[in-house]
């Protein structure tokens, strides 16, 4: 079997680590790839974002498969090419991609399908959008419409703020187009999941559900960033409230995503706000696997990704998942100056061994002319630690991600701080 993987990051470390785990035999590619993943796939030097030659790739290669890990690819059409050309391809339309492409197109379809989120409104004028927040409660939460790396929403504890917010991107244009269309919406109060669901466009078989750290500093501080780290699984993702997210907002998503032409067929991520009471409410849906949940849920299958993706790519319902009764903990190394400004360059030293049941993920890395190993973007390494219980996972997470140097490394070492405060609880 041959598979190609699109993107270079993280995520497409843990999906090429999970495919090859599953087939040994299997042939990978990875476009463009990272070093991280240089040990386990061959690498085309073909940009996750360049869909001509990625289609004329997956076509000429012969791929069995291709899977098309970032947003980007996606929003831009590279499924709908592949699936043009008679290519089996797991990841959605553009059509569906836009769910997460433009956060005002995810609030109509969440709205026309009775799928719980919080109240919100559009603007593209600023005067508007300003004279909005002046009648609005605090706090309140702007978000640029289209695609920011995971950095476009901004959670505004006054209307000042919010004003400010506003202004940076209507106004002076940050976040480019992504953020000429703004949403403003209410803050919601309660616990995050990221739910991901691998779907035909009509049946969904849910992952374990994971919480993310999108915060820089410890104890949830700092600047709004694409994550520092994840665990799984999260206590209050009972098999219950998992039942109704995929009953109240899967499943409603997709019928009404497929009566708007936008068949969704892929891995559907709703990032989920659990109220004081329980109710889930959907913060944010996503086109693809969420950035670090990915290198924290998939190390958790024991088996049937790969099966699921093939069936899903054939328009068929995927199998069953053998999820293995494990706890699992992702801690992200990123560079200093993450995220408005990181800095590149910085030798990386790995640990010859590394503590039992730990991988690490490469993200942002890149190979020197000499061949060593460098920083290369925001989010570096994602140390991965799987064990029996949560307290190993985290333990193991935290010493790998110590035992990693680089100049100016920073991370969170309270990833998970919610849980463990739930462990200690109950002993």
């Amino acid at each position: 079997m041959k598979i190609l993987i699109v993107g270079g990051g993280g995520r497409e470390h843990a999906i090429t680590w999970a495919l090859h785990r599953e087939n040994p035999a299997a042939e990978l590619a990875a476009a463009p790839g990272n070093p991280g993943i240089a040990s386990l796939a061959n690498l085309l030097p073909i940009p996750a974002d360049d869909i001509d030659r990625l289609t004329e790739a997956a076509v000429s290669g012969k791929f069995d498969l291709t899977v098309v890990g970032p947003e980007v690819p996606l929003a831009l059409g590279l499924a709908d090419r592949l699936r043009a050309k008679g290519r089996r391809v797991f990841g959605p339309s553009a059509a569906a991609a836009a769910v997460e492409a433009s956060k005002a197109f995810s609030k109509e379809v969440m709205e026309a399908a009775g799928i719980p989120t919080a109240a919100s409104r559009t603007f593209t004028d600023l005067s508007a959008a300003l004279g909005y927040i002046d009648r609005h409660a605090e706090p309140l939460v702007v978000k640029a419409s289209g695609l920011a790396a995971g950095k476009g929403a901004i959670v505004c504890a006054t209307r000042a703020e919010a004003s400010a917010a506003v202004r940076a991107m209507l106004g002076d244009g940050r976040f480019g187009d992504a953020g000429k269309t703004v949403v403003i919406e209410a803050f919601l109060v309660g616990e995050e999941l990221s739910v991901l669901g691998l779907t035909n466009g009509e049946e969904v078989t849910l992952l374990p559900a994971s919480q993310d750290h999108k915060r820089l500093g410890e104890g949830d501080s700092g600047p709004n960033t694409g994550g520092m780290g994840a665990y799984a699984p999260v206590t209050p993702a009972t098999p219950a409230l998992l039942q109704r997210i995929n009953d109240e907002v899967m499943l409603p998503a997709l019928v009404e995503l497929d009566r708007r032409g936008a068949r969704f067929e892929g891995c559907l991520y709703a990032g989920i706000m659990v109220d004081p009471t329980g109710a889930p409410f959907v913060v944010e849906f996503n086109c693809r696997f969420g950035d670090p949940e990915t290198q924290v849920v998939l190390p958790m299958l024991a088996s049937g990704l790969t099966d699921a993706m093939v069936r899903i790519a054939e328009g068929k319902a995927a199998g069953p998942l053998d999820v293995q009764p494990v706890a699992s903990v992702t801690t992200v190394l990123a560079a200093q100056g993450y995220p408005d400004a990181p800095q590149k360059g910085a030798a990386i030293s790995l640990p010859a061994e590394l503590p039992a049941g730990v991988t690490v993920f490469h993200a942002g890395t890149a190979l020197d002319a000499e061949g060593l190993l460098r920083v290369s973007g925001g989010r570096v390494l994602n140390v991965t630690a799987v064990a029996p219980t949560f307290d190993a996972a985290q333990s193991r997470s935290r010493a790998g991600a110590e035992a990693i140097s680089f100049d100016g490394k920073v991370w969170r070492r309270d990833i998970g701080w919610r849980e463990a405060a739930r462990q200690q609880r109950k002993s």
